[in-house]
C-alpha cells in the first residue's frame, strides 16, 4: 500500500510510521509543521506515486489553549480537514483514516471538540459525495516513550517529577482518564484502517484516577509532588471510553498503566538532559 501523512513527526504517528514502513508500506507524501509543511499548505505539494490511501493525524489538541484563542483549532482543525480532503478528491484518494478524539463523546463542548466533530462530518461528507472511504479513530489520553513537542500531559508529569517540580491536577482525587500506551493505539489504529466507513474508540477502555498516575510518577522519581488545582473550562473529569468496537475487529490492549508509565518513566530519565535541551 502508498499512502500519504500528515503529523507523522508526533508522538502517535512517528510509532505508526515506523510499524507501517516495517510492513512493507510505502508513504508518498509527509506533512508535518516540524519539518516545515504546513498541513494548511497540503494542496501545493505533489504525491511521488498514486496514493492508496490518506492517514490524516496532524491537529491542533490543546482544549485549555483552544478557549484561549479559538482561532487555532478551527484554522488547524476545521480548516485542515477540508485541505487534506480537498486534496484527497483532487488526487484521486480513495480512503482517508481521520484521527479524531475521544473527547467528542463527552457531554462538554470547546472550540477543539466542535473541530473535531466538524472534521467527522466532512469525512462522512466527502465519502457521500465523492465516495471516498473513511474510518474515524478516537484515541484518549496517548501516551509513551518520546520527546513530545506537544506536551501531554504524562509527558509533562514526568519532565516536571523529574525536575522535582509540581505535577498539577485541574480537578480532584475523583478525576479519571483512560490512559492509552502508544503501542496498543497503534495496534488498534492498524485493525481500523482496514475497514470502511467506521468509527473506533481506541483506548484501554479502563478508566484509571489521574491522582493514581501522578502518585506512580512521582514514586518512581522519587520527587516531586502533586498539586490539585479548580477545574478547567470544558474539561472532562471522568473519562472511559466504549472499546467494544474495536475488540470485535480482535484489538486487546496488552500495556497496562503501571507498566506503561514505568516503560515510559524511564525512557524520559535515560534521556533527560536531552529532551531539556531539545526545548531550550
Amino acid at each position: 500500500m502508498k499512502f500519504a501523512m500528515t503529523g507523522h513527526k508526533g508522538l502517535i504517528g512517528s510509532s505508526l510510521l515506523k510499524k507501517l514502513i516495517t510492513d512493507g508500506h510505502e508513504p508518498v507524501l509527509l506533512v508535518d509543521k516540524r519539518d516545515g509543511k504546513n498541513i494548511l499548505d497540503i494542496n501545493k505539494f505533489e504525491l511521488e506515486k498514486p496514493a492508496d490511501m490518506m492517514i490524516h493525524l496532524a491537529a491542533f489538541c490543546k482544549i485549555n489553549q483552544s478557549i484561549e484563542n479559538p482561532e487555532l483549532p478551527f484554522e488547524n482543525n476545521v480548516r485542515g480537514a477540508y485541505e487534506v480532503l480537498e486534496f484527497c478528491r483532487k488526487n484521486k484518494i480513495s480512503k482517508i483514516i481521520f484521527a479524531s478524539s475521544s473527547r467528542v463523546l463527552n457531554r462538554e463542548k470547546n472550540p477543539y471538540t466542535v473541530s473535531k466533530i466538524f472534521g467527522e462530518e466532512l469525512a462522512k461528507a466527502y465519502s457521500e459525495c465523492w465516495g471516498i472511504d473513511y474510518v474515524i479513530v478516537r484515541p484518549s489520553t496517548v501516551y509513551g516513550p518520546f520527546n513530545d513537542e506537544t506536551n501531554r500531559l504524562v509527558d509533562i508529569w514526568i519532565l516536571n517529577a523529574l525536575s522535582g517540580k509540581e505535577l498539577q491536577i485541574y480537578g480532584d482525587e475523583n478525576k479519571t482518564l483512560d490512559f492509552t500506551y502508544v503501542d496498543d493505539f497503534t495496534d488498534g489504529f492498524l485493525l481500523a484502517m482496514k475497514q470502511k466507513n467506521s468509527e473506533y474508540d481506541i483506548s484501554t477502555g479502563k478508566s484509571t484516577k489521574v491522582s493514581d498516575v501522578a502518585d506512580m510518577i512521582i514514586s518512581l522519581a522519587g520527587k516531586g509532588k502533586k498539586k490539585f488545582y479548580p477545574i478547567e473550562i470544558s474539561q472532562p473529569q471522568e473519562v472511559e471510553l466504549d472499546i467494544s468496537e474495536i475488540q470485535k475487529l480482535g484489538y486487546e490492549p496488552k500495556v497496562g498503566i503501571e507498566e506503561g508509565i514505568k516503560k515510559t518513566f524511564e525512557w524520559y530519565k535515560e534521556n533527560f538532559e536531552e529532551i531539556l535541551d531539545s526545548r531550550k
